[in-house]
This record gives C-alpha cells, sequence and structure tokens, in this order.
C-alpha cells in the first residue's frame, strides 16, 4: 500500500517531466532529426513566445482567474509597435511604449473583474475581440514590416551562440519565481486563488492584487509582441491568433491548477516546452496542422481531468 502510494505521490509531482521526457524520446526515435541541435534550439526558441506569455499566465490562473485575451493583445502591442518604429520613434521609447499597451489592456480587464465584478472569463473573451478589432483598425487590416537591424537583434540575434529569446524567456522564468515565493505579491497570489474571502477579511486589498495580475499577463503578452516583430521583421494583425490555447494548456499541463492556488512557474516552463516538443513532432512527422488542432484539444481536456483529480486527491 505504501509503494502505491509512493508512486502516486511521485506522479502528481514528476508526472509532467517524466511525461516530457517520454514524449522526446519516442519522437527521437521516430524521427531522427528530432534531437540535432538546430532543432532543439528551434523548440526552445518558438516556445519563448507563448512561454513568456505563459508565465504571465501563470499569476492569473493562480488566482483562479482566466485570461482569453492574450493573443490578441500581443497582435495589437505588436502593430503599434511596428507603426512607432516606421514612424522613427527610437528603440529606447518603442519598447516601454509596447509593454504599455500591453499593460493598459491588462489593467483595463484587470478593473472589470474586480470593481465590475464580471466573471473574468466573459471580461477577457470581450476583451480579445477589442484588442483584435484595434489592431485590425490601427493596421487597416495590412501587415507593417522592414524595421531595422537593432531591433531585429531582439528577437533574431545571439549572445555566446544562444538566441536571445531563449535567454529573455529563462531570465522570465526566474524573475516569476522569485515574485511569486518571495514578495508579498506572490504569496497573495497563492492566497487569493485558495480562499480570497479569507485574504479580505485579514484586511488586505484582493482587488489591488487581483488587477495586477492581469496588468502582469497584458504586459508578458506585449513582451511576447517584441520578440515576435522582431523575429519576423513585420507585425501583423492577425498574429497570436490561437495562441491563447497554448498559452492555457502550458499552465495548466505545468500543474497549475484552474481553481486557483496551486502551481508554480516552473511547471508552467515544462509545461510550455512540452508544448513546444509536441508541436515540432508532429510537424516532423508531417501530421496535418488541421488534426494538430485536434490534438491540442485533447491536450487541454486531458490537462484539465487530471487537474481535477489532484483536486479531489488534496
Amino acid at each position: 500500500m505504501s509503494a502505491r502510494i509512493n508512486f502516486v505521490e511521485t506522479l502528481k509531482n514528476y508526472g509532467i517531466i517524466l511525461a516530457f521526457f517520454l514524449i522526446c524520446l519516442v519522437l527521437s526515435i521516430l524521427s531522427p532529426v528530432f534531437f540535432t541541435l538546430n532543432n532543439i534550439t528551434n523548440i526552445i526558441r518558438q516556445t519563448s513566445i507563448y512561454g513568456i506569455m505563459a508565465v504571465g499566465m501563470t499569476f492569473v490562473i493562480l488566482t483562479g482567474g482566466i485570461d482569453l485575451s492574450v493573443g490578441s493583445v500581443l497582435a495589437v502591442s505588436g502593430a503599434i509597435c511596428a507603426g512607432l518604429l516606421k514612424a522613427g520613434m527610437p528603440i529606447g521609447l518603442v519598447i516601454p511604449a509596447t509593454l504599455g499597451i500591453g499593460i493598459l489592456f491588462g489593467l483595463v480587464s484587470g478593473l472589470f473583474v474586480t470593481m465590475a465584478r464580471i466573471t473574468p472569463f466573459v471580461v477577457t473573451l470581450g476583451m480579445m475581440s477589442i484588442a483584435r478589432g484595434f489592431a485590425l483598425i490601427y493596421t487597416k487590416g495590412y501587415p507593417i514590416s522592414g524595421f531595422s537591424k537593432s531591433f531585429r537583434q531582439i528577437g533574431g540575434g545571439y549572445i555566446l551562440s544562444i538566441p536571445i529569446p531563449i535567454l529573455l524567456f529563462i531570465a522570465i522564468v526566474i524573475i516569476a519565481y522569485i515574485v511569486l515565493t518571495q514578495t508579498r505579491l506572490g504569496r497573495y497570489t497563492y492566497a487569493i486563488g485558495g480562499n480570497e474571502e479569507t485574504v479580505r477579511l485579514s484586511g488586505i486589498n484582493s482587488n489591488y492584487f487581483k488587477t495586477l495580475v492581469y496588468v502582469i499577463s497584458g504586459a508578458t503578452a506585449a513582451f511576447s509582441a517584441l520578440i515576435l516583430t522582431s523575429r519576423l521583421n513585420s507585425a501583423e494583425p492577425i498574429a497570436g491568433t490561437g495562441y491563447e490555447l497554448d498559452v492555457i494548456a502550458a499552465v495548466v499541463i505545468g500543474g497549475t491548477s484552474l481553481n486557483g492556488g496551486r502551481g508554480s512557474v516552473w511547471g508552467t516552463f515544462i509545461g510550455a516546452l512540452l508544448i513546444g516538443v509536441i508541436n515540432n513532432g508532429m510537424n516532423l512527422l508531417g501530421i496535418s496542422p488541421y488534426f494538430q488542432q485536434v490534438v491540442k484539444g485533447l491536450i487541454i481536456i486531458g490537462a484539465v481531468w487530471l487537474d481535477q483529480l489532484r483536486g479531489k486527491e488534496d
């Protein structure tokens, strides 16, 4: 009986890591290209875009919320970033301005959730449409492209032979880990997801911290927009379409509970890499993009189901 309990605990704590290595092993057998350095680097670089957004989403889901607008916020942030660059604004001003767009959308979402008491799903679903609409209006439906070499370094450059997006992704994961484990924001984020009423009765302004996590989500979406726009040397109003699925899947697969109060940013990091490996593996194996959507949907359903099972056991 004890051995069975230990096995179950091991699966709960390390199941995502075991699944990650098992899938990597299977794909390396099925495709000789998979375990090449170029392919592994490409996987992590691709993952960095929605992985950074998943870090911000982790804060939101830990409070028991959800943010469906991240893909659209990425699009409008990237569009405005491109427009400012084409207008001749210095990169040193474009970067904070772009982050400010994401922060603004996150702030509006957070205020509607906390002050107007509207369900996060509804608020961010509406914000998803609003942000996408602004992106289309701003660009008139056309991509904006052709940026300076210095800006293209953000998404396409290297430091010590390591792509800059990978370094930025890892840096943001580390910063988020420190914030969640060593600061009041981190403690209150977990506490709000565990029992918001208790937090409120303790004299803590839970609305402030709940709003702040949506601001963080918007900021990470805008940060990803900078990387994506730089790497593609173009900003398109349809950029980020469907990204919210990969982002939410990465967070939930990584062990963060949709009910809030339980999870970690390192779990999200592994979850994002797992999604990236699966996407890459299906492409290498020539699986139809249409069928890939089916697989992603099944992964999300499976992750939520496992989350419910973990909740019952706890």
